[in-house]
């Protein structure tokens, strides 16, 4: 307790300097800025001011459509959610420090058709080309963030992005992460990065995107604590102290290691009429009538278990093995070809026809402790949609493998889009098909402990979904309705001896016809400066044991927002989250899966309280937080996945410092 006051203690100390600090700053730049609007206005000279306004950014999937842009996010809000395990909006299971092996806690099936490794217990974590932001700034852009400082979790990630000329526009971003956990071999770090270029043609017409991501993650194991009652045990003076049951270091350190670097380049030309909006402003937008584009995507991954000391407390299957090295290597080159065709009256974006065919070719090398084998997919995509002013958006999507490995995947999908009214609000509709290959891992495993050459189902899935949203008055509603056949999924092999051999040996299986509904409901309510948000999530199977996620998970945060003296805008609050309990799946360590074990196990679960503040001072965000805070009166640990420990209590601490002029 005397160390967690002590950090308390510390942790406000430095956030009151550093908001002083800011403070001050931000008084010089105001009287800097008195000074040089007198010195103009004596001089009689003309000068240009940039502002956020002036920094925008576009992705991928919005060149996909027109060259338009939006301006970067300055506010604080949601800030405090630096650590993906912990979102809010997709919340997790996982082994309990940050960058561990993590697993969805709701039911959210992938919609990705084709060859997919299957490794997806580091998933989060990565920098991907997708999510790669191209940046349009007049001025430079850079932009620190940091977490941690002298707390357990140390983020850090700096960005910078400047136009080489108007039509050109190169950026780095760079991540580093260390974190020393809170029990013994929980000390995970990576190192991440981009380098990414945007070029746009003087006549509007060409456009170049590419990007380069480099991820190098490194997660240590422990195999879980011996202690199955350590939150009860009144011998256990620190956490770090707890036994685990792999104890090795330096070069025996046991660890799950993922490499994961690529390439991408996009180019796109429109040919005939040009469309524009808010010409020669900061948000135009460039709409074609006709586009062809070409994407090329290299991506090499590597997937590596690694360790070195004996088995003593049976953190692994039965075998005698000290020395295990298991590696999958994957590298995929992909390119593809897209023609798009645009129908609209002239200068009118509100009425609009669009017509968009692809064809995609994938390249694909996988390799294994064993062999090395070669695979190719090609595939043809095509999406037509009809947009009737502001009120309707019909879409219609075709996405199917024709020749290749993973001959007759497809994904075929419907949406609709319509606005009743501003104050009535609007209705989405929605409908996908989806036939799709099992991944590489339930097909195939040559690792030390695991062995398997399967041909599984393919996997079918059918989906309804009705969504209604009214903005005005801060709700949001959506129900899902999802019928699969052939469900894949790990599990323990059946012991009914109880066979020690046998224990903690998975293997993959697919479960018959299965039907599930999820709702969702969102609901933000205001009063005055006061402001309660609400999400529930109620979600119900006729195999929910198979799928192992909660009934109900519920979050709620009520905090205060307000604007002080014209310069600092502050939201201090508390969040709320719980789930009922379910069947908790276990972690297979070397294959990095989750899986169903033969012990239909239902760890109790309570609700978690966590207290902080964010706020903007013109560039700077900062927050604070207290997390797990109910820790100090009850429960005094909770469980999220077998023999894993959650975090306890903790501090967080964290800044960004945006800059552009």
């Amino acid at each position: 307790m005397s160390s967690n006051f002590l950090r308390s203690l510390l942790s406000i100390v430095f956030f009151l300097s550093l908001t002083f600090a800011v403070q001050a700053q931000v008084n010089d730049e105001f009287s800097s800025a008195l000074d040089s609007a007198r010195a103009k206005e004596d001089n009689k000279k003309d000068s240009v001011v940039f502002s956020a306004k002036y920094v925008r950014y576009a992705t991928l999937n919005m060149l996909k459509y027109a060259t338009y842009t939006q301006q970067i996010d300055t506010t604080h809000y949601n800030f405090q959610y630096y650590n993906k395990q912990n979102l809010p909006w997709n919340p997790s299971i996982n082994l309990g420090s940050y960058g561990l092996a993590t697993r969805d806690l709701l039911f959210q099936p992938s919609k990705k058709i084709g060859f997919q490794p299957g490794f997806h217990a580091l998933e989060r974590y990565l920098l991907t080309s997708d999510s790669v932001q191209y940046y349009r700034a007049r001025a430079r852009y850079s932009e620190l963030y940091a977490v941690g400082f002298f707390f357990a979790d140390q983020v850090f990630k700096a960005k910078l992005t400047q136009n080489i000329n108007p039509n050109w526009n190169i950026g780095v971003d760079y991540h580093a992460t260390n974190t020393d956990g809170y029990f013994y071999n929980q000390d995970y770090n990576d190192r991440k990065g981009s380098v990414n270029t945007w070029y746009e043609s003087p006549s509007k017409r060409y456009n170049m995107i590419a990007n380069m991501t480099f991820n190098k993650l490194d997660a240590p194991e422990n195999g879980s604590v011996l202690n199955d009652t350590v939150f009860r045990d009144p011998k256990v003076s620190s956490w770090y102290s707890v036994g685990t049951r792999l104890r090795g270091q330096r070069q025996t350190r046991p660890y799950n290691k993922w490499n994961d670097n690529s390439f991408f380049l996009r180019q796109s030309y429109y040919i005939g009429r040009l469309d524009t909006v808010n010409k020669d402003q900061p948000e135009m937008e460039i709409h074609p009538t006709n586009a062809i584009a070409h994407n090329t995507h290299i991506r090499q991954q590597r997937f590596v278990f690694y360790k070195n000391e004996d088995d003593t407390y049976s953190a692994f299957p039965f075998g005698n093995f000290k020395e295990v090295h298991d590696t999958t290597k994957v590298t995929t080159i992909s390119n593809e070809f897209t023609y798009a065709f645009y129908l609209r009256p002239k200068s009118v974006l509100k009425n609009e026809a669009k017509l968009n065919l692809g064809f995609q070719n994938d390249l694909i090398w996988y390799a294994d402790s064993i062999s090395t084998d070669f695979y190719q997919n090609s595939s043809v995509k095509g999406d037509l949609s009809y947009k009737f002013s502001d009120r309707i958006n019909f879409n219609l999507g075709v996405n199917q493998i024709v020749v290749g490995h993973n001959f007759g995947d497809y994904l075929y999908e419907a949406k609709a889009d319509i606005l009743i009214g501003e104050k009535v609000g609007k209705i989405s509709l929605g409908a996908y098909s989806q036939n799709k290959s099992p991944e590489m891992v339930f097909n195939r495993m040559n690792y030390t402990y695991h062995q398997w050459n399967n041909n599984l189902d393919k996997t079918k899935t059918q989906n309804l979904s009705f969504m209604y949203s009214n903005p005005k008055l801060g709700f949001k509603g959506r129900v899902e309705y999802f019928l699969i056949n052939n469900y894949t999924y790990f599990k323990e092999v059946d012991n009914p001896n109880d066979d020690g051999r046998l224990d903690k040996v998975i293997e993959a299986a697919q479960y018959g016809n299965l039907n599930f509904i999820k709702a969702t409901v969102e609901q933000n309510f205001k009063f005055g400066k006061f402001h309660l948000d609400n999400r529930v999530v109620y979600q119900k199977s006729d195999a929910m044991n198979i799928i192992a996620t909660p009934e109900l998970y519920t979050w709620h945060s009520f905090y205060y927002d307000a604007r002080w003296f014209d310069v600092l805008n502050l939201r201090i609050g508390t969040d709320v989250r719980f789930n009922t309990p379910f069947v908790t799946p276990s972690y297979s360590i070397n294959t990095g899966q989750f899986y169903n074990t033969n012990t239909s196990l239902e760890f109790s679960t309570y609700p978690i309280v966590d207290f902080w503040a964010t706020m903007n001072i013109k560039r700077v965000n900062l927050f604070i937080s207290n997390n797990f805070t109910n820790q100090y009166l009850y429960p005094k640990g909770y469980y999220t996945v077998r023999r894993y420990p959650m975090n306890p209590a903790n501090f967080r601490f964290g800044a960004s410092w945006k800059f552009y002029d």
